[in-house]
């Protein structure tokens, strides 16, 4: 069946549409809520959205084998192509900039990433070397590589290799993946230079709804894990010293002829992580169980009877901030990081 056929984008909230259009209504809202350099810095014990519903050891099982999924979900790729139109809203041109996880956020926006900036050196990493050599294998038998073979390599990286800091980095659908995602997004402050940014996506709290209706009216165990609010993900990025964020989501919906066509995209969007999820291995007739469920319980249908289900994506960027040094009585600052802060640019 083909993908226009199996898949079909139904509705997109209107104010993504006015964002999108400069209306600004949401943005301004937003501007109310940023922190500037003189409020206090939240210390980790005022950050109550760290996700309590990941389980760490299936979060790192997942990130170091893809179990099988060769290809990222067409969904990611969706998102990638929306979050790279808000690259409009950056004058920054970068000189150099770092792909984070191509394999699982999406390689169909890498080539559009490279042509838009041609002259800027590009850095891949990815968890593990599975992953990598998957991502390898691929771009490198890209159309776009084989006809610019003049053009600069990419740089491959492993975490802990990762490069100098650059301009911008780029991480598609990955954040609502991580048991400690403050962590992640230090990571990413320490791969960029002052003033540079980083772009990103991940799913949010509403995301996969009917799913979770589904799983509850039936007394199942947890259908999945909880995602952080886009209010919070700006926290976090004040919190782990970035500055300026702005955050903006969507309520994608899909539609869905059959039962077995929609199972088969959630499956491509990951596992389940939840701590409390089914403990053992499923029966064989757990799949034919869940269809007939689906056909049977759904919660949200068309007026054609297909299958509807929501996707919410929250969107952010932000600019990493100079490091900010706490002035006490006595400040002890090293040489070096003294000629950082007087150095101009």
């Amino acid at each position: 069946m083909a993908m226009g056929q199996r898949r079909q984008i139904l509705q997109v909230d209107q104010w993504r549409q006015d964002i999108m259009k400069g209306s600004g209504g949401w943005e301004a809202q937003y501007t109310d809520r940023r922190m500037n350099d003189t409020a206090p810095e939240p210390s980790l014990g005022d950050i109550h959205h760290q996700p309590p519903t990941h389980d760490p050891v299936a979060c790192a099982r997942w990130w170091h084998h893809p179990c099988g999924q060769t290809t990222p979900a067409w969904i990611h790729d969706e998102v990638a192509r929306r979050m790279q139109e808000r690259l409009g809203w950056i004058k920054l041109q970068p000189r150099d900039w770092l792909h984070a996880h191509p394999s699982l956020g999406g390689w169909a926006v890498h080539e559009a990433l490279v042509q838009r900036y041609p002259k800027a050196q590009v850095h891949l990493c990815e968890p593990s070397a599975s992953r990598l050599a998957l991502t390898r294998a691929h771009l490198q038998g890209s159309a776009w590589q084989r006809l610019n073979p003049w053009r600069s390599q990419p740089r491959w990286h492993l975490p802990g290799q990762w490069p100098d800091p650059v301009d911008m980095v780029w991480a598609n659908m990955q954040l609502h993946l991580h048991d400690r995602p403050l962590e992640l997004l230090r990571r990413w402050r320490q791969a960029l230079r002052v003033d540079g940014f980083v772009m990103f996506s991940c799913l949010g709290p509403d995301g996969l709804m009917e799913l979770r209706q589904l799983y509850g009216a039936m007394d199942w165990p947890a259908a999945g894990s909880e995602w952080t609010d886009m209010h919070d993900w700006g926290d976090m990025l004040v919190q782990t010293g970035f500055a300026e964020p702005v955050m903006d989501m969507e309520r994608i919906t899909l539609s869905y002829r059959s039962a077995q066509a929609l199972l088969n995209e959630l499956r491509s969007l990951g596992r389940n992580l939840h701590p409390k999820r089914f403990g053992a291995l499923r029966g064989k007739g757990w799949p034919a169980r869940l269809c007939e469920a689906i056909e049977a319980d759904w919660p949200r249908r068309s007026e054609d009877g297909q299958f509807l289900l929501t996707v919410e994506i929250v969107y952010g960027h932000a600019l990493r901030a100079p490091d900010r040094h706490r002035v006490d009585t006595t400040t002890r600052i090293p040489l070096g990081d003294m000629k950082k802060m007087l150095r101009p640019g």
